[in-house]
Formats: C-alpha cells, structure tokens, sequence
C-alpha cells in the first residue's frame, strides 16, 4: 500500500463541486425570472412604439395629403387668377391703343400733328407754332388758379 500513496499523480483540490448547490439555483432562477419579465416589457414597449409609428405614419400621410389637395386648388386658383388679370391688361392695352390712335386721329383732324415724330418738324411748321402759343395763353386751370391765389 505504500505504492499508492507515493503515486505521482497530483491530488485534485475540491473547490468546485461538480452538482450545483441548491443556494446557487435561486439566485441563477430569480434572474431568469428577472430576465424574461423584463424581455416582455421591452417586447411590449416595442409593440407599442410600432403601433405609435404606424399611426404617426397614418396621421402624417393624411395631413400630406389634405396638403397636397390645398396647394393643388391653390394652384389652380392662381392659375385662374393670372389668366384673367392677363386678359384685363390685355383689354387696358387695346383700350389705351385704341384711345391713343382716337387722340392721333382727332389731333390730325384739327390739323396739329401727333409730336411723337422729329421736332425739327414742329418748330419750322407755322401752324403749329401759332395754334402751340394760343393753347399756352389759354392756360390750364391749376395754372389759372395758380394766378387767382397770387392775386
């Protein structure tokens, strides 16, 4: 017997015990406990912020749309708008064409000439000069007055 104790395999100490004790299996369960309820509450949190998402979603394509159907009868308003305010100044030009070829015809009539042209050709026409000096001594009434109120 003296040959197996002088064995040389060296003696393993005994620290760790191969069976768990049963005070390491509470803690080891209430953690799990611990853990599983909390992976519930974060899967419930988790469900609720994608429903949260789903109707923030649904809100924000709503109020996309409502946006859309306003810029769009906006637009067709302003569209409606220019047109007519394009046909106003449309029918202003003709107007005012109109009432500028009238004076240019009345003016040609009455034998004084439209001065738009060269003014060489107004100053060395008599008539012109004569009938020019007559309309200056008649005077416009602010002019007229004017020479009232210095008086």
């Amino acid at each position: 017997m003296a040959n197996v104790e002088s064995d040389s395999t060296p003696s393993v100490p005994v620290s760790a015990p191969l069976v768990p004790k049963k005070e390491n299996i509470t803690p080891v369960g209430s953690k799990i406990a611990e853990l599983n309820e909390s992976r519930a509450e974060l899967l419930n949190r988790i469900q609720g912020l994608k429903q949260d998402l789903q109707n923030w979603r649904s809100k924000l394509d709503t109020q996309v749309k409502i946006y859309r159907d306003e810029l769009t009868d906006m637009k067709k308003t302003l569209s409606v708008e220019v047109e007519q305010l394009r046909s106003e100044f449309q029918e202003l030009r003709n107007t005012l064409q109109q009432q500028q070829d009238d004076v240019s015809a009345s003016l040609r009539n009455l034998g004084l000439q439209d001065f738009s042209g060269d003014d060489k050709e107004r100053i060395d026409d008599p008539n012109i000069n004569g009938k020019d000096e007559e309309v200056h001594a008649i005077g416009t009434p602010v002019e007229d007055n004017a020479k009232a109120d210095d008086k």
